[in-house]
């Protein structure tokens, strides 16, 4: 009896450390005017649907990444385990539910509608009973989601599955669930893809930015942890992390999506975080009395910057292609032609191509500079 306890303890004991042995990589982001920036994977599979993995995997391999919310979003309609699980359609978002406290981590409860091309699949996020959603016709799944102050968005409009040529196509199904205000986000980033139609999709229909994994294996399989090759990323403005308030984050759409060491989004969230992110110094251009001074571009993220850089209708120079890793500063000289006279004030033009506001167009801002 003493030794079956012995071992008992002993169990628990390696149990509990190995829970607390586990590391979390965390990106240094800036901080910005009224919101938290919520880094959150909206799109993740588990062995309820066709996923390889246990929910409570997930949600650990969520805290590792770096992540502060994480939905599981199972497929309603294609469970392949079956044979082997008792598939019941609420249950993974159960036992994510239950154990994401224990990594402090927000956690959402999702379901997969999944139908052919037209409409195809759709995640419906905050979501209370995923069995309302199994239905026959897929918009009634969508009016169930609906019902329920469901937040959903389009997955992988251009997956080859649906689309064999990888470009996502808008059907008359999508423009019936847009009118009806069904529609709020899409996939912009789905696993390894970028949609540069999509974007622009939701650019001029005012969607919410979306951009997640799709994970079925396990996240060290697919992902590295290198810049290149990370785990994409919704990344939510709200004003706290819980789910009342990534909800609202998500409806007004203030979406940073980042996907291979590239953030997408609106250009006014990433103008405000390239600017809480780099830092010139000094402000000012010593060039009154001399030809060359130095200028120190502080970048105090964890994200890196390619950057061009040009002064706007100005005679000085400076190299035009700059990058900056994380946490790092770099100084670049300017210079003024010899006996040329400058502004008081110069404009610095700075495009950050790493920072798509646009399909496949790098965000750009102006700094102003004093000349001295």
């Amino acid at each position: 009896m003493k030794t079956r306890a012995s071992v008992l303890i002993l169990f628990f004991i390696a149990s509990i450390s190995s829970l607390f042995s586990i590391e979390r990589t965390d990106l240094i982001l800036p901080t910005i005017p009224e919101y938290q920036i919520i880094k959150c994977d909206l799109h993740a599979h588990t062995v309820f649907s066709d996923g390889e993995v246990w929910p409570t995997l997930r949600v650990r391999e969520a805290w590792e990444n770096g992540l502060d919310a994480l939905a599981i979003t199972d497929h309603i309609e294609y469970t392949p385990h079956d044979k082997d699980i008792h598939i019941n359609l609420n249950r993974s978002t159960e036992i994510g539910a239950a154990v994401a406290p224990n990594y402090l981590l927000t956690f959402i409860k999702g379901a997969e509608i999944t139908r052919d091309m037209p409409p195809g699949h759709f995640n419906a996020l905050f979501i209370k009973n995923v069995d309302k959603l199994d239905t026959k016709d897929w918009h009634d799944a969508i009016q169930a989601a609906v019902d329920q102050g469901a937040f959903i968005f389009w997955n992988h409009p251009g997956w080859r599955g649906q689309q064999p040529d990888g470009i996502g196509k808008w059907y008359e199904e999508h423009t019936r669930l847009f009118e009806e205000g069904y529609l709020h986000g899409i996939e912009v980033v789905n696993e390894d893809e970028y949609y540069p139609e999509v974007h622009q999709w939701c650019l001029d229909k005012n969607l919410t930015i979306m951009g997640n994994s799709d994970i079925h294996g396990t996240i060290a399989s697919q992902y590295s942890a290198g810049p290149a090759r990370h785990r994409p990323m919704t990344w939510v403005l709200a004003r706290e992390n819980t789910v009342e308030a990534i909800k609202d984050g998500l409806i007004n759409r203030r979406t940073v999506v980042y996907w291979r060491n590239k953030l997408i989004g609106r250009t006014p969230h990433l103008q405000m975080i390239a600017e809480k992110s780099l830092e010139i110094m000094p402000g000012q251009l010593a060039l009154k009395s001399k030809n060359n001074t130095p200028l120190q571009l502080v970048n105090h993220s964890g994200l890196e910057f390619d950057l061009n850089l040009s002064f706007v209708e100005s005679n000085l120079s400076l190299p035009t292609t700059v990058t900056i890793p994380p946490l790092s500063t770099v100084l670049i000289p300017v210079g003024r032609p010899e006996k040329s006279q400058v502004a008081d004030k110069v404009l610095l033009r700075i495009q950050v191509n790493n920072f798509l506001d646009k399909p496949n167009q790098g965000l750009v801002f102006e700094r102003e500079l004093v000349v001295q």
